[in-house]
């Protein structure tokens, strides 16, 4: 545990080259919450199954650029109206609220999709393909309470004891190239199944990573000395062994995505004041599994410290994480490969068409990376519910979620022609008190349609 937080610094600066590189790209945990239901979602949707690729309103979608930020964390909680009104005096550390626990967690999902464009070849197959720069960060298993001691101080005089396991941090910078296949499976006049797959080459930046199965200690108020028992690994890949990550080192590896996408059509005509319109169907179910795979980077350095002895806390104050563990520890350091796994998750999603061009969708994001996995990245658990109206050029949504370690979550969005901009959980960051995660999507692409309105 002592590592994450003489870490802190490190990590902030690594999360910041990220956000640096998304923004310079002109700005996907989750990505495009609510839009990625939409039957107009083009390639976004893609994203989330391979399947959407085929038999959509389009005879082509042009993705330019969309980017989509998540960020949250179990420990921190802010109230985005206080740092709207405090003109830029907003504390952190006394205005933000905190929670710590003995398992607290902290997440970052930044996702750009770049160029990006899908297709249709004959009558019953689509292909697209996809260009993505990704950056990810997990730390599963903090003791948030070690973490306040470290960050503010040990109090003199007060005793403290400590328990943790299965610390996992993991933070990632790669990019991919994807090529997406889909086709008709099965088609009747009530039924219809589809399925797809994307085949992505992923180049990997590079990331850090540290995780200790079991670390434990006690802290003598009396004469300040930390003792600890555990096992320390931490670790990096080419050129990101200093506090200014290179991007000079591209590594490669491969993923894969896989996805199926069923449609009862009961064909439905709509009368509305915008005219009559042919509903493809009355209800859709999705299954997908993404992000398989991983990055293998070679000659990453790795030390591995015996954690079992004394420390003066004082040194926490003066010295960084690197010299604390030299002149505390015995460590063995060693150079070879080490592979970062993708965040592998199960995407569940249905769709309910109400009428009038109202629909409601159920979307289930789950990871299927355990909690502090070493050297692994994971998506955070969600279940988003979204009404929405949609039409071929406007759609408005509203999801409300939960999600793992943050709870509840409330956004909006929309879908104006080739613009889309949302956040799955704006409305609740506005009036909450104590919000605990946020996410935010912006896209621009050149959607060209077909000539059927459903």
């Amino acid at each position: 545990m002592i590592t994450n937080f003489k870490l802190k610094h490190r990590i902030f600066n690594f999360g910041l080259a990220v956000a640096v590189i998304c923004f310079c790209s002109q700005t996907y945990a989750q990505s495009y919450l609510g839009n990625s239901m939409d039957n107009y979602a083009g390639v976004h949707a893609v994203v989330y199954n391979p399947a959407n690729v085929f038999d959509s309103p389009f005879r082509t979608d042009i993705n330019l650029i969309s980017a989509s930020g998540y960020f949250g964390s179990d420990y921190l909680g802010l109230s985005l109206s206080d740092m709207l009104s405090a003109d830029g005096e907003f504390n952190f550390d006394e205005d933000a609220e905190r929670s710590p626990s003995n398992s607290n967690h902290f997440f970052t999902n930044i996702d750009v999709l770049g160029p990006s464009f899908m297709f249709n070849v004959g009558e019953k197959q689509s292909f697209a393909v996809t260009t993505r720069l990704r950056g990810l960060f997990n730390a599963d298993n903090v003791n948030g309470n070690l973490y306040e001691k470290v960050s503010e101080g040990f109090e003199i005089g007060e005793n403290f004891d400590f328990d943790s396991q299965d610390l996992n941090v993991t933070a990632h910078v790669f990019s991919e190239i994807g090529l997406t296949y889909g086709r008709e499976v099965v088609k009747t006049q009530d039924q219809f199944l589809k399925a797809g797959i994307t085949l992505k080459y992923l180049m990997g930046a590079g990331g850090i990573f540290m995780n200790s199965p079991e670390l434990s200690g006690t802290f003598n108020g009396l004469t300040n000395n930390l003792t600890t028992q555990g096992a320390i690994s931490y670790g990096s890949t080419p050129g990101f062994e200093s506090d200014s990550p290179e991007f000079s080192d591209l590594q490669s590896g491969f993923g894969a995505d896989i996805g199926v996408v069923y449609e009862y059509r009961k064909r439905i005509v709509d009368g509305t004041v915008l005219g009559k319109r042919a509903q493809q169907y009355k209800f859709k179910a999705a299954l997908a599994i993404t992000d398989i795979g991983s990055i293998n980077y070679q000659n990453s350095q790795q030390t591995v410290y015996d954690a079992n002895g004394d420390v003066n806390a004082l040194e926490f104050e003066t010295k960084d994480l690197e010299q604390v563990l030299e002149d505390n520890y015995t460590g063995t350091r060693t150079i070879g490969n080490q592979k970062l796994q993708l965040p592998t998750a199960l995407q569940l999603m249905a769709d309910y068409y109400i009428g009038n061009r109202w629909y409601v969708g159920l979307h289930q994001g789950l990871s299927l990376r355990k909690s502090g996995s070493a050297d692994a990245n994971g998506i955070i658990n969600t279940t988003t519910v979204s009404p929405r109206w949609e039409s071929k050029y406007f759609s408005v949504y509203s999801p409300l979620g939960l999600r793992q370690y943050s709870g509840f979550a409330w956004g909006l969005g929309f879908r104006l022609g080739p613009l889309t901009v949302g956040s799955g959980s704006i409305l609740t960051n506005l009036i909450s008190d104590n919000s605990k995660n946020t996410d935010i999507y912006v896209g621009l692409k050149i959607p060209l349609y077909k000539k059927i309105d459903y």
